[in-house]
């Protein structure tokens, strides 16, 4: 079967509870308007004499994050947050060790996930303008190697 393209409003994101390990929440799909994977590279040097002025270099180490941006969902009857991002901004108020929690992430017709064994959680933009909705965004920081998940 040839590629084809795909809706990317079809990525499903989840977080995992860090009261209760191996249990996930979903992080929207409502609320969510955007998300950007982004790559760092770090790269070692080699270059010698005998590279007769041609740069040379490796890449030594890749880091990973992924963006979620949309609009903060609350609850009009009790004013609670919408469940998956308050989940989202208390792991990222946590520090040391516990600032590391899984994430994962696949399009709703995947039969695996994309999964962050330990990721760090950092807000982003929560603010809003005279004629728009509250803003709300995340950025998950990948730390280690990915891996994957059936999903069940």
């Amino acid at each position: 079967m040839a590629a084809d393209q795909f809706n990317a409003r079809d990525i499903r994101f989840e977080i995992e509870n860090f009261a209760s390990p191996g249990t996930w929440q979903a992080i929207g799909p409502k609320g969510i308007e955007t998300f950007e994977p982004g790559f760092e590279y770090e790269s070692a040097e080699t270059t010698t004499f005998g590279s007769n002025g041609q740069a040379e270099s490796q890449t030594m180490q890749i880091g990973k994050t992924l963006q979620l941006e949309g609009k903060r969902l609350r609850d009009k009857a009790t004013g609670a947050i919408d469940a998956g991002q308050a989940m989202v901004e208390a792991q990222a108020e946590r520090l040391g060790d516990d600032s590391l929690v899984g994430f994962r992430f696949a399009h709703k017709d995947d039969t695996t996930w994309v999964v962050w064994a330990q990721a760090r959680f950092e807000l982003g933009g929560q603010g809003g303008g005279i004629n728009e909705k509250g803003k709300w965004a995340v950025t998950v920081t990948r730390s280690g190697p990915s891996t994957t998940a059936a999903k069940v």
